[in-house]
């Protein structure tokens, strides 16, 4: 066969390009009066931005109130914005902010309408219930490039301890009725904040292309990705997103991020990172960039001696060719993958897990859960071993 058979599930509407933000007000004020601004507690408000959205909100006649999520959303903070926002007729969720708020925004927008608790939905720890919606539509605009979450079905939920947990409320209602990305609203972002969105975006387009469920169509959007991402995140990173030509390519290069892990899951990185994020305060971006390297050496390491026919082997070699930047061997080509991921972890200062107050004692522990969806179509099963291995040498 030619072609693979695939499948492709539903996608927002897409607008990309400076002006996006205010242009995703007019977006939520077509459906209706009445909008639900969700929100981070700073960076918007420090910047101005809050006041322009909020001025064209009003300039439109639409009437708005605003729910502020300071941390990664957590079920408590998404069950109080329904109770308190249930009954107050509201047309459309205007999420504005990082994979968190937009999270945060699609469970919200899910469950206005009927009030639900999200434990009745959240996958593995919530009651079972089925959703039937129905969903406000949810406008999504991203101030960050890294989590893709304005083009997925799945609001990610945590809850931070022993016991905790990082889960998803996933359905095809909850996505976006518009993902409005504005490259502009990168300027001037920290670079600890730029390396880390940039280094999760990096970790989902590698573990698009290398899924298990990858298809021709996500490789072509993953590879143009990565294409940009190798060309314009390293002065990106170093003048602060300065440069609109390179606002313009990382926002590009995490929007097919986010398209292509809806379609075809992710890897070992962001198994092991939900296992992290339920139990330590790392951010999820600085997890993935400081785990990345050492779980791509771990897979091609164990797919040589595995699975050596692997289609994954030679996706790998491919993009260890666009990094390094010449036609290698196989085999020179995969360890330069490897060296290129090691020399910019090193590069953009990722932080250690230790660093969060993990130790090696918390490794079975982090093993044990990170047995989730991403782990499921990584290229090949990791054994808890290995995956040990790459946890105490980022500690």
């Amino acid at each position: 066969m030619l072609v693979q058979d695939f499948t492709i599930a539903a996608l927002p509407r897409i607008d990309f390009g400076p002006g996006a933000m205010l242009r995703a007000v007019g977006h939520a004020l077509a459906l209706g009066r009445t909008v639900l601004l969700v929100t981070g507690s700073r960076s918007l408000d420090e910047r101005g931005h809050l006041q322009r959205v909020i001025a064209a909100i009003e300039a439109g006649g639409g009437r708005w109130d605003r729910i502020v999520v300071a941390d990664e959303p957590s079920p408590d903070l998404v069950d109080a914005a329904v109770k308190h926002h249930a009954n107050q007729g509201i047309d459309a969720v205007l999420a504005i902010g990082g994979g968190s708020v937009i999270d945060a925004g699609k469970a919200i927008a899910g469950l206005l309408k009927t009030g639900h608790s999200v434990m009745e939905y959240l996958e593995g720890v919530g009651r079972g219930g089925t959703y039937a919606g129905p969903a406000i539509p949810l406008i999504a605009v991203p101030t960050t490039a890294g989590t893709g979450s304005e083009a997925t079905k799945n609001a990610v939920l945590s809850r931070r301890g022993p016991t905790g947990f990082k889960k998803s409320f996933r359905d095809e209602q909850l996505i976006a009725r518009v993902a409005a990305i504005d490259p502009d609203l990168l300027a001037g972002a920290p670079a600890p904040l730029l390396a880390a969105n940039g280094m999760d975006a990096l970790t989902q387009l590698l573990e698009s292309f290398t899924s298990t469920r990858a298809n021709p169509m996500t490789d072509a959007l993953a590879w143009s990705g990565m294409e940009l991402f190798q060309r314009h995140f390293l002065p990106f990173w170093h003048t602060r997103a300065s440069d609109p030509t390179g606002r313009a390519a990382i926002a590009y290069a995490s929007l097919m991020s986010g398209i292509c892990l809806a379609q075809t899951g992710l890897g070992a990185v962001h198994g092991m990172a939900a296992a992290i994020g339920a139990l330590a305060p790392a951010p999820h971006g600085i997890v993935c960039g400081t785990l990345l390297a050492e779980t791509t050496a771990t897979n091609i390491a164990a797919l040589r001696q595995r699975l050596p026919e692997s289609p994954a082997l030679s996706k790998y070699a491919q993009v260890g060719r666009l990094f390094a930047g010449h036609d290698a061997s196989r085999d020179h080509a995969l360890d330069a993958l490897v060296t290129t991921l090691r020399s910019w972890q090193e590069t953009l200062a990722m932080p250690r897990l230790g660093s969060y107050g993990l130790t090696s004692d918390h490794g079975p522990h982090i093993a044990r859960e990170s047995r989730g969806s991403s782990m499921k179509t990584n290229p090949l099963p990791l054994v808890d071993a290995e995956l040990l291995a790459i946890l105490n040498q980022r500690l």
